[in-house]
């Protein structure tokens, strides 16, 4: 019997034996093809997985969903755990073989129901009426169409009813709903991984079709919604522990629905004519997922009102689960939104009164060693920092970028100097930066960057020109990364970094208001002479300082979502207080909550994981999700809203910034790319 108060090494054991054991009877999804349910039902029953119900391993059924999903197996395994849950009298049957039971899909007189071989009952759960009803099967049929194995017709009996505890029902609920999403991911991972293998091998027009550029935004894209989707499913299997599942369930279950066809689109789309016969695993998991995709909309539609996603966001403050990052981190969002409080100004804050209090408090020096003044913050206490921050509106925002990309670099590459001039002003928050990267030519692609800096004594000449400095017009100093070495090789080596004083003779400023009104600015560089002792790190090693801030960049990347949060909660208390939206705007606002909710937990672990293949691909990852999510959020807001969202304020705001954030930081095209040659496929 499984006991789910296992750590991750035990659930990590359980898939490595559901694997094992599946690997001869059901390897594949081809196996879809010749089912052999005796043989598996036996091995169901041998492994124990339909005991998992009696022992209350959510986690461990929803991994093996996953896994089944991988291979196109619609063994009934939560039709099995629901089923002991609600009718613990079952429980012995149901583990030993001699009971099996399916949840009852369309008619309740007739319903069709996967793996119906032996099937012994059929399960009706009215959320409505608190009841759950047993009918034994009569007969059963096999219906030819879409799903393989095929589904049966089933001739149900006498059912017997029992009402059920309302809280039971709920738990019931979330699992049916996040199972069906485990198994949907499982599915199109498998495709995804299918297809990206296949990218990096087909070769056309005497490449690999990988190289082009078509390819990788497709597989890039899939691979956003796959990653997106796992976290999903990762996140509510945590809430099924804290006993408040329903809303994350609810989420997961809606991304799964919105993406997984488009995901095995993509795979079939790259895979062409390999990924269209039943040779191939792919044209088994299409079945599949079709077939699961219906089900799970029947799920949603048979929901009483009030558990629907959409009245469940409409009905609480702040609906979104909050993502816990461990007590220590939590003391901190506590004390910082207490922060945030006491400066409060009518809708806005005393910016002067809340950046002395939170530089007495070490805020703006959370995360340096003590000895500089810091606290020593832990990355997720830096996480926790930014998102209030950010979600109040970024009230100190410089401040913050300030400390967590000059502070980080300088700490680690600074002289004594440096560090003496420039460490007070970070942690009193007293430093205005801008940040001198992109050129003419030098966008997203910043390894490319020649603004040239050329030795001459102690001195360095600067000549060149920067693009879309923001607030470089109110900037004390720039953070400016030049050419030190134009022949060099590969391309991002040569450059250097310096922290340069605004007001040294030949720098110009020339001003631009971008869309979203704020002030963005072309910064000219005339024979800017500098000394050496405003350079930062090593000549020729600025790659690596730019690099070294990637934990400070990951941190304020979750600024996104934090803010689209912020916007998020404020929607929802308008529409609270208007005439209800129509239907069709309600579905679109749940299934933003879903993408949204994705983003926020991608950008934790974006910052939690920072080494290997996969965790260097969470950052790329969550700045695409964030930023196409930004624009689909604006124009959403102003639909809602009608004429009304015109008006200068929050949400049209909110619609002329979120450009910003496809395009800042490297376009998102540009950092598909990058998904895709982390994924391995070769350059175009």
């Amino acid at each position: 019997m499984y006991d789910n108060r296992s750590g991750n090494e035990e659930l990590r054991a359980f898939t490595r034996s559901v694997t094992g054991a599946l690997a001869d009877l059901w390897p594949d999804a081809t196996s879809a093809g010749e089912p052999r349910w005796s043989a598996l039902h036996a091995l169901a029953v041998e492994q124990g997985w339909f005991e998992l119900g009696e022992a209350g391993a959510a986690e461990h059924l929803v991994a093996l969903a996953r896994l089944l999903g991988e291979r196109a197996c619609p063994l009934l395994v939560e039709d099995a755990y629901v089923a002991s849950r609600l009718l613990p009298e079952l429980a012995g049957d149901l583990a030993s073989g001699r009971r099996r039971v399916a949840l009852c899909r369309g008619s309740q007189s007739r319903p069709l129901v996967p793996a119906g071989a032996g099937l012994t009952d059929v399960l009706i759960v009215d959320m409505t009426a608190g009841r759950v009803t047993l009918a034994p099967v009569r007969d059963i049929e096999e219906v030819p169409g879409l799903p393989e194995p095929a589904w049966s017709r089933v001739s149900v009996g006498e059912p017997v009813g029992q009402a059920v505890d309302p809280a039971m029902l709920e738990e019931a609920l979330s699992l049916v709903r996040l199972t069906s999403a485990a198994r949907l991911t499982g599915a199109v991972e498998r495709a995804h991984r299918l297809s990206v293998a296949h990218a990096t091998m087909r070769r056309q027009f005497g490449r690999p079709i990988g190289a082009f550029g078509a390819v990788q935004q497709r597989v890039a894209a899939s691979h956003i919604d796959v990653t997106a989707q796992s976290a999903l499913i990762d996140e509510a299997v945590q809430s099924l522990a804290s006993g408040e599942p329903l809303m994350a369930c609810a989420l997961a279950a809606r991304h799964a629905r919105d993406r997984s066809a488009a995901v095995l689109a993509g795979a079939q789309h790259t895979l062409g004519a390999i990924g269209y016969f039943d040779e191939h695993e792919v044209a088994w998991l299409f079945r599949f997922v079709h077939a699961e995709l219906t089900w799970l909309r029947e799920i949603e539609r048979a929901l009483p009102e009030a558990v629907r996603l959409e009245r469940m966001l409409l009905a609480h403050e702040r609906p979104l689960p909050r993502l816990s990052l461990g007590a220590q981190a939590e003391a901190l969002r506590a004390e910082i939104r207490s922060l945030l409080d006491d400066h409060r100004d009518g809708d806005g804050f005393d910016v002067e009164g809340l950046r002395a209090a939170a530089a007495d408090a070490g805020v703006f020096a959370l995360a340096w060693p003590r000895e500089y003044g810091g606290r020593g913050a832990s990355l997720e206490e830096q996480v926790v920092v930014n998102e209030e921050m950010k979600y109040a509106g970024g009230p100190v925002d410089r401040a913050m970028s300030a400390t967590m990309l000059i502070g980080h670099s300088l700490l680690r590459h600074g002289t004594d100097q440096q560090r003496a001039a420039f460490l007070p002003l970070l942690r009193d928050g007293r430093l205005a930066f801008c940040l001198g990267y992109s050129e003419p030519e030098a966008g997203s692609d910043l390894a490319s960057l020649s603004t040239r800096a050329v030795r001459d004594g102690d001195d360095w000449v600067i000549d060149g020109q920067k693009l879309w400095t923001t607030r470089a017009h109110t900037a004390s100093h720039v953070w400016l990364a030049v050419r030190t070495d134009p022949d060099a090789r590969p391309r991002h080596a040569g450059i250097t970094i310096f922290l340069v004083p605004m007001d040294t003779p030949g720098i110009t400023v020339h001003q631009h208001r971008a869309l979203s009104g704020e002030i963005s600015c072309t910064v000219f560089y005339d024979d800017v002479r500098v000394p050496d002792s405003m350079r930062v790190g090593e000549v020729d090693g600025g790659w690596r300082v730019i690099t070294d801030a990637l934990a400070a960049e990951r941190v304020l990347m979750g600024g996104v979502a934090a803010t689209l949060l912020s916007h998020f909660d404020a929607l929802l208390d308008q529409l609270r207080g208007a005439a209800a939206p129509a239907a069709a705007d309600l579905d679109r606002l749940a299934a933003l909550a879903a993408r949204l909710q994705a983003a926020r937990t991608l950008v934790v672990a974006a910052t939690r994981g920072m080494d290997g293949d996969e965790a260097r691909l969470l950052g790329p990852v969550s700045a695409v999700l964030s930023g196409d999510l930004a624009e689909d959020f604006g124009r959403l807001a102003l639909d809602l809203l009608g004429v009304e969202g015109l008006a200068a304020g929050r949400f049209e705001g909110m619609l002329r910034l979120a450009p910003m954030y496809v395009i800042g930081g490297g376009t998102n095209d540009v950092q598909r790319g990058i998904i895709a040659r982390g994924l391995g496929l070769p350059r175009e």
